[in-house]
């Protein structure tokens, strides 16, 4: 049976994740895997857990099993509020930050209206945004050429508005980078000039390693700045509780939408987070997450250093989940996937964070999830293969460049014999005189 008929217009611009699709087709625990963005499951507070759940239900009795506002319960918006120094008016509750995503995506787009981001961008979102069939095109807080490209935009907005730009300035994923204060600024500046909004993705703000904080977007523009928050990173993922801080008139319409995908986010999984963020166990946790993933962050940082061939370079993160890695030119992590999977390792091709699918010589390696015992052999394994490859493609570009100079010496002799057989129909023809 033909279901295709079936489906909406929306679904041909659905966007596979091939995050997800390793997940689905092969065992974790079987390999070493780089790919994901899952955090250390030593960073979850699992002895604190029977604690709080007695002290929740304790306090809260059934209320804490029953439907709740879809705003999310008072007592976290509260401790958030507190947390991030905003009325509670302007803290909405989701169902994980990735909801946070889809929801701005539901509320502000309609198909062929334009998302900027930067490039490489978080997969999740591209995922989002295309689904509603936007157009994501690229904007840099560092480039004036693509400060001008967003200003074209602006004076065709009728045809193409632009309606947000999208960023993590904060350890971005999938490149680990952090926006200096003047390239935030910048962005509030074109914010401003193509009078759009700003949805500043903050997931891993808390998981600072070393430098200093920046200050955040929505601090230097609150009246157009939606900030995304995430528990998944801070307390454990399993919970699927994220937040929204941002301008009430923009949140009481998320609210409306928001009746209609969850009525409410759960519950429980919010009394939990509001007992574990408004007693300080949040902050003596990211004591010891941070130390871990400091730890896990050096460790990886030392291997590249110590395995990898010329020619691959890396970012060095101030903080978050994930490394950047960028091969020689003439490599392709998308063509190497297979065959470095095959071998046991697995990472995500830098591609598919692009909106146009181009940079196929970069990675994205996560060293938060990865046993910090199988991070050596890993990292080695990946080296060898990468180096591997390097050889391969030199081999090829060495055959390919001796069969030019082939090719060429047999047009020069072919040509030489031309300009000689000319010579000679031009001397016999002199001689005819």
């Amino acid at each position: 049976m033909d279901y295709s008929k079936y489906f909406s217009a929306d679904v041909p611009s659905f966007l596979r994740s091939p995050v997800r699709e390793i997940f689905r087709k092969v065992d974790l625990s079987a390999i070493c895997s780089f790919a994901g963005g899952y955090p250390a499951a030593v960073t979850f507070p699992l002895a604190d857990i029977p604690g709080l759940a007695e002290k929740v239900l304790g306090r809260y009795g059934t209320k804490a099993l029953q439907y709740g506002a879809t705003q999310g319960v008072p007592e976290l918006r509260e401790v958030i509020a507190k947390r991030y120094g905003v009325p509670v008016s302007q803290v909405q509750i989701t169902t994980s930050s990735q909801q946070g995503i889809d929801v701005c995506s539901r509320v502000f787009l309609d198909p062929g209206d334009v998302v900027l981001a930067e490039n490489p961008v978080y997969l999740g979102a591209l995922q989002s945004f295309r689904a509603y069939r936007a157009r994501v095109q690229e904007i840099s807080a560092v480039s004036a050429r693509h400060s001008e490209h967003a200003s074209c935009h602006s004076e065709h907005s009728e045809e193409s508005p632009v309606k947000f730009i999208y960023v993590i300035p904060d350890f971005n994923n999938p490149s680990g980078k952090t926006m200096t204060l003047q390239e935030r600024q910048e962005i509030v500046r074109i914010a401003r000039e193509l009078d759009c909004l700003i949805v500043e993705d903050s997931p891993y703000r808390e998981l600072r390693y070393s430098g200093e904080p920046v200050t955040t977007i929505r601090e230097l523009a609150p009246e157009r700045t939606l900030q995304l928050g995430s528990f998944s990173k801070i307390f454990a993922p399993g919970f699927r509780l994220g937040w929204i801080i941002g301008p009430e008139e923009l949140l009481e319409q998320i609210y409306i939408c928001k009746q209609c995908l969850d009525l409410c986010p759960p519950v429980f999984d919010q009394y939990l987070a509001a007992e574990f963020m408004g007693s300080g166990m949040l902050d003596a946790n990211l004591q010891k997450s941070i130390a871990e993933y400091r730890r896990r962050r050096d460790l990886m940082v030392s291997l590249l250093e110590k395995y990898m061939p010329a020619g691959v370079s890396w970012t060095d993160p101030e903080g978050g989940l994930f490394l950047w890695l960028t091969l020689p030119p003439a490599l392709d992590t998308v063509a190497l996937y297979d065959k470095v999977l095959s071998a046991g390792v697995a990472y995500v091709a830098g591609s598919f964070f692009y909106t146009d699918g181009s940079h196929r010589n970069t990675m994205r390696l996560n060293f938060s999830f990865v046993d910090e015992a199988k991070m050596e052999p890993g990292i080695k394994l990946l080296a060898a293969l990468v180096r591997e490859a390097a050889a391969d493609a030199a081999a090829a570009d060495a055959v390919a460049a001796a069969a030019a100079a082939a090719a060429g010496a047999v047009a020069d002799a072919a040509a030489a014999d031309a300009v000689a057989a000319a010579g000679a129909d031009a001397a016999a023809a002199e001689g005819g005189r």
